[in-house]
């Protein structure tokens, strides 16, 4: 398979690709993505395959808007709407109830890992596509890649496409934030610590 990258503002591509099933590696405002449609199930399962990732690592939802929130989540926890409204767009993950009609590819438990990026780029291809499943765009356990280049250097031959955008803003994943029991639970640092959370509180 030939590896393309083409500048991240031209989302027409990427779509075409992701609408006949395919994968996109694209920029964020914390790493650089590889995504899937996120209802797109065998779609889903080739981002396993082309970053060699156990397939019980559930694979977070961005979104490119507040209003795609419920299609992804089903009784959303007021923490994670609060989250949401403070520190979206940007580096913060919530795990919140997942919708049932998500592929088992997403999650195969109850939950959900959702956000929205802080990208121009990438949110504008989001509200074009619709949510989709996004992880990092290497081979599991490699580097975290912050350009175009490191995820051709990854993933060249295994995926299509690649959005370049220049080198990331963060470098490091977002924070992930479990939003399902009664009070927060990070579950991987990142930007966004549990004293900013805990200021909302």
């Amino acid at each position: 398979m030939k590896t393309e990258i083409i500048p991240a503002s031209e989302i027409q591509t990427a779509l075409d690709i992701l609408n006949k099933g395919g994968i996109v590696a694209f920029p964020t405002d914390t790493v650089y993505g590889l995504g899937a449609l996120a209802f797109d199930n065998t779609a889903i399962e080739s981002i396993y395959t082309a970053k060699n990732r156990p397939i019980e690592k559930a694979i977070p939802v961005l979104i490119g808007d507040m209003s795609d929130l419920e299609k992804v989540g089903d009784n959303v926890p007021d923490m994670a709407l609060r989250f949401a409204a403070r520190f979206w767009p940007g580096p913060l993950t919530c795990i919140i109830p997942k919708k049932l009609t998500l592929p088992l590819a997403v999650s195969a438990t109850a939950t959900v890992a959702v956000r929205i990026p802080d990208h121009a780029d990438v949110c504008a291809l989001l509200r074009a596509a619709g949510p989709m499943a996004v992880t990092s765009a290497n081979i599991s356990g490699g580097a975290n890649p912050s350009t175009a280049q490191e995820v051709y250097d990854q993933l060249k031959g295994r995926i299509p496409l690649i959005l370049d955008g220049g080198k990331t803003r963060g470098g490091v994943p977002s924070t992930l934030v479990d939003c399902t029991g009664p009070s927060p639970l990070i579950l991987r640092e990142g930007p966004i610590s549990l004293d900013d959370l805990m200021t909302l509180f």
